[in-house]
């Protein structure tokens, strides 16, 4: 028994930093979609395959008991499917779990869209699906990104993956899941857990677009950087101008005045930069160009690095802008907002292959 799955990346509207001092972040998902494909065992050997080679290992009511170290490029998935296998607390058949690489710029560099967070959604659903499980699959996974990067991250890639459109998120507490998985009542402790704060929105009114500036950063250093600098005053004042203008910038995502709109993206962004120089300058040079094309844009996520979401009035600007940016040497793409994670009715054949070759 198989199945395949898809799931998207995801693009933070608003909300970035935040969201990890209690505030509220607006996030959406966009493609690139990422597949997975999962296949049922009659033993307990478990193989995971991507891009860079089969990790193998056994299930046990503790996790799998992998038999080398695992590599970074598995940690998500590896860490999410001992998550499942704790929280299932028993002898369980194995399984054979594909996953594609996540999408990549020209250069071969990450695009900064969540992979990570896409690959644990995925795993999650999948393991949930051989194990014929009722397990709520978003907590599973915001508890095993969480726990893969040392608790940091605020979970709103991994909700966006999950849910699909363009979500209001809030982060989710999992400090004490993630202690429940190591010291037992993990089942009960996630049963008993709050739901996820997390709301899909209406349909965006207004076209999206994505730079990438060529650069990749890292997510993990870049928030250790500004929390060490960021007292507990500085953050709560932070949080509530970031609020408000993200309600404003939800308000405006609906239709109607796109220069208010445009002028909430641009107070959002330069808020962010408050915190550190975070803005490149390839960035400033595509959201200079997005303002000289009537649009407008922001870094998406901790920034550093990676790109700049785009919002143009109609599809017709947002052509006109993506073609402009793309004959500066950048990357574009043009985004609708996709579903969460779903079933697949066709697999990807290059995944069919990777489990073949992996029995």
């Amino acid at each position: 028994m198989e199945r395949a799955l898809s799931a998207p990346g995801k693009l933070f509207v608003s909300g970035e930093y935040a969201v990890l001092w209690g505030g509220v972040s607006r996030v959406a998902a966009v493609g690139p979609r990422t597949a997975a494909l999962v296949r049922r065992r009659a033993d307990s050997l478990v193989h995971v395959c991507v891009e860079e080679g089969t990790l193998s290992g056994r299930t046990t009511p503790r996790g799998v008991k992998w038999e080398r170290e695992v590599p970074p490029g598995f940690s998500f998935v590896a860490r999410t499917l001992d998550e499942a296998l704790r929280l299932y607390g028993r002898e369980s058949v194995g399984f054979d779990l594909a996953v594609s690489p996540s999408a990549v710029g020209p250069n071969g560099r990450k695009l900064g869209m969540g992979g990570s967070a896409c690959a644990t959604v995925l795993a999650a659903d999948a393991v949930r699906f051989v194990l014929e499980e009722k397990f709520d699959a978003l907590k599973v996974a915001l508890v095993s990104h969480a726990a893969a990067q040392g608790g940091k991250g605020s979970g709103g890639d991994v909700a966006a993956s999950y849910a699909g459109g363009v979500v209001r998120y809030r982060r989710y507490e999992v400090s004490g899941l993630i202690e429940a998985s190591s010291a037992g009542g993990y089942r009960a402790a996630l049963d008993a857990a709050p739901t996820v704060d997390v709301w899909r929105l209406p349909v965006p009114k207004v076209s999206l677009g994505y730079a990438f500036t060529g650069e990749s950063a890292s997510t993990r250093v870049l928030i250790s950087q500004v929390e060490a600098k960021m007292g507990e005053a500085g953050r709560r004042a932070f949080v509530e101008r970031s609020d408000a203008l993200g309600h404003e910038i939800e308000v405006g995502l609906g239709g109607g005045d796109f220069r208010a709109f445009s002028e909430a993206v641009r107070e959002q962004h330069a808020l962010l930069q408050e915190l550190g120089p975070l803005e490149t300058e390839p960035m400033h040079r595509v959201l200079a160009m997005a303002s000289a094309y009537g649009c407008v844009g922001k870094q998406s996520g901790a920034g550093g690095g990676d790109g700049c979401i785009l919002f143009a009035p109609d599809a017709e600007k947002r052509a006109a802008l993506l073609e402009g940016i793309r004959a500066r040497g950048f990357h574009t793409l043009e985004l609708d907002v996709e579903p969460g994670v779903r079933g697949e009715a066709q697999p990807d054949a290059r995944l069919r292959s990777w489990l073949d070759a992996s029995r």
